[in-house]
């Protein structure tokens, strides 16, 4: 029997409220089926969705069957974001590399296009991932009233209410709030790591100047002494008398 998904109320009523913007970056352009008219948009809308799904699609991680069902409409950009949420590439690289919290987090925002609800919407689908595991959990997003009210079966999901009214700067976007790999795997894998590919500058000569108090200025001199004389055997000195060696001196002398 399958557990319903937990009941999780909004962060703020603001959530509630449908968000009144201009033409902005936000805005559904050309990432959906339906303006797209030539060959040229329909890779628009592809790209649009490889980098909502994974930040950035290289060749490797391109599906050419997918793609070419979508550009012969024989699937919806629905189910082509389906078939990218339940990839090799996904799995392997994210849904492997997190835990089901991160994951929860990841699909949220890239499907729905919101932050999740605190922690109590990321219990709630945790629970879906632990009982019908990763699959379930993106079917019943994508069957989910707000996905469909929001973005249809044609509309590659974005970020919605970016550019908030009355701020200087907007939402930051989710590719940099949410990276592929969670803070634990990125210290197996050694990231951050810093790549420098400009000319460095030289270190002037006063800067390899030590002021003193450094113990490698003397070790040379150390190493070059002679050897101590008069050093004790390695033995240990368990064997000597210490009471026989203390000067005695006897009371009224």
């Amino acid at each position: 029997m399958a557990i319903p998904l937990l009941e999780y109320a909004p962060t703020t009523q603001n959530n509630r409220v449908a968000p009144i913007r201009v033409n902005s970056d936000e805005t559904a352009r050309a990432n959906s089926m339906e303006f797209a008219s030539d060959s040229e948009n329909c890779k628009t809308v592809i790209d649009s969705a490889y980098r909502q799904v994974f930040f950035h699609a290289f060749k490797s991680d391109r599906n050419p069957y997918l793609e070419s069902q979508l550009k012969n409409a024989q699937i919806t950009v629905r189910d082509f974001i389906r078939g990218l949420c339940l990839s090799d590439t996904f799995k392997r690289s994210f849904y492997g590399m997190n835990s089901n919290y991160k994951v929860v987090q990841h699909l949220v925002e890239k499907l729905l296009g919101r932050k999740t609800h605190g922690k109590s919407e990321e219990i709630a689908w945790s629970i879906v991932i632990a009982t019908r595991g990763v699959e379930g959990l993106v079917d019943t997003i994508l069957d989910s009233e707000e996905y469909l009210d929001n973005f249809g079966y044609h509309t590659v999901p974005y970020q919605r209410a970016r550019v908030l009214p009355g701020r200087d700067l907007g939402e930051t976007p989710f590719n940099i709030t949410s990276p592929r790999y969670d803070e634990y795997y990125r210290g197996i894998l050694g990231f951050p790591q810093v790549v420098y590919t400009g000319t460095a500058k030289s270190v002037p000569a006063r800067a390899k100047q030590r002021r003193g108090g450094y113990i490698q200025d003397y070790t040379d001199w150390v190493r070059s002494m002679p050897a101590a004389r008069g050093a004790t055997s390695p033995r240990g000195n368990s064997n000597i008398d210490y009471l026989s060696k203390v000067p005695f001196r006897s009371i009224g002398r």
